[in-house]
């Protein structure tokens, strides 16, 4: 098990005693060559057997070079060359710091950035698949012929060597039908990238909420496939990986269908490993409005049942065929949630039926997936079912039950937070990823959160 960390300059003197305490990630374990090198990002290869098994020295080489390309990102000297191109990120002094230490698994290749540029046609945009808030993601035909996705982190998103080192970390280490499959990395010259199998299809919400430009028709078995696939992705995250995982991003944008829609959970850079003897865990508030659990949003409180809220939401979106927040409608229609309440309360649920299907749909299925919705987003978290227990009711495995009482309402969450801010101006279809290291002020324009400086 390889563990890379994010990046501090060191001298080989000057390491902290404590790194080689029996409780430290670093110990005595570590392979000589990665351990004594002591220079910016440090690479800690972590192992059950002695630091002389050969299958380690066999590996050195690989670890070796990952190292030095780390290194390379802190030295300006090697970054020069490469500054025309527009893509090359910088490392921020903030992130120089003492590091993370995260699990990557020793099976994933090593990209060079030539490679990379010319699989995309040196990132020609007409080879973009799209763009998000930590960078843009091409498409990629590596020289074997296979295609690929290739993620290069923004050089304007602060949290982006963090992000880069987590999503490496997380995903590298897990592996599920429904998960996308992380092939490699590049850190050569300064980026930083990750390279994923192609997924077809693009994103969920590109089709969902695209005005049909796909071409691509959702209809309700492919629907109610998604969603069973979607909660078994994340049955898997949070009950079968140790240490479970928290996706924290959870959003149509953020799952991607292949050739045969089938739905793949990706984007893990916000993704947190969960303790198992934690109830939960304080943490900065991160993710996109409209999704993010009340107790999330408003205490920083993040345990599994953050990812069951985000679910519920994008399970009523998936059933209704519209965005959580829509800022076009009259007020009282703006959120999804709020309005799929009102109509569980009215008796009137299939009203919010997507349209689009022309009643080719299954009445009594589409009422249980908006009921399953309304208790992913209770607003206590004990109410919440887990998502293994989610998966079972979308697969008629075990009763929904009509105990539902009000989910926690994003306007809820605007009663308690919001202060005078300007108002920012959205266009429906965004959806905004925030980071804020220092959450005081929740603004909700469309669905955007905004720090207070």
């Amino acid at each position: 098990m390889l563990y890379l960390s994010s990046c501090k300059k060191t001298e080989p003197s000057k390491m902290s005693p404590t790194e080689n305490s029996p409780n430290s990630l670093v110990s005595s374990r570590i392979h000589p060559p990665l351990a004594l090198l002591g220079s910016s990002c440090r690479l800690q290869l972590i192992t059950g057997t002695s630091s002389t098994d050969p299958a380690i020295y066999r590996m050195a080489s690989l670890f070796d070079y990952i190292l030095l390309v780390a290194t390379d990102i802190l030295n300006p000297k090697n970054r020069e060359s490469e500054q025309s191109n527009g893509l090359l990120p910088t490392v921020p002094e903030e992130e120089l710091k003492e590091p993370d230490y995260i699990p990557i698994a020793g099976n994933i290749k090593i990209y060079s950035l030539k490679e990379l540029r010319k699989a995309t046609r040196n990132f020609c945009p007409g080879n973009k698949l799209g763009q998000g808030s930590f960078g843009c993601v091409y498409l990629g035909k590596l020289k074997n012929g296979e295609k690929v996705a290739i993620k290069v982190l923004s050089s304007e998103s602060r949290q982006g060597m963090k992000e880069f080192l987590n999503e490496l970390g997380v995903i590298s280490n897990v592996t599920h039908p429904n998960l996308v499959k992380l092939l490699g990395c590049c850190a050569d010259g300064g980026q930083k990238m990750l390279v994923y199998n192609f997924i077809e299809n693009n994103s969920l919400a590109q089709i969902l909420f695209g005005n049909s430009h796909s071409g691509i028709r959702l209809d309700w078995r492919t629907r109610v496939k998604i969603c069973i696939g979607i909660a078994e992705g994340l049955a898997y995250l949070h009950e079968e990986v140790r240490p479970p995982i928290v996706h924290r991003d959870i959003k149509a944008s953020n799952i991607l269908l292949d050739r045969n829609l089938n739905p793949k959970i990706a984007d893990f850079g916000l993704a947190k490993l969960f303790p198992g003897n934690m109830t939960h865990i304080s943490t900065r508030v991160a993710g996109t409005l409209g999704y993010l659990a009340p107790e999330y949003a408003i205490r920083g409180q993040l345990t599994k049942k953050a990812d069951v809220y985000s679910f519920g939401v994008l399970l009523l979106e998936i059933v209704s065929g519209r965005c959580h927040t829509d800022p076009t409608l009259p007020l009282e229609d703006q959120y999804l949630l709020e309005k799929v309440w009102m109509l569980y309360e009215s008796g009137d649920l299939e009203s919010i039926i997507d349209k689009t299907l022309q009643r080719d749909f299954d009445a009594e299925e589409a009422h249980r997936l908006l009921k399953i919705g309304l208790l992913c987003t209770q607003d206590a978290t004990k109410i919440r079912p887990s998502m293994s227990t989610i998966a079972k009711m979308l697969k008629y495995e075990c009763a929904v039950g009509d105990k539902i009482m009000r989910p926690g309402l994003i306007t809820d969450v605007m009663d308690l937070k919001v202060r005078a801010v300007e108002p920012i101006q959205l266009s429906p279809s965004m959806s905004p990823s925030v980071d804020n290291s220092q959450v005081s002020t929740l603004a909700l324009a469309g669905s955007t959160l905004v720090e207070n400086p």
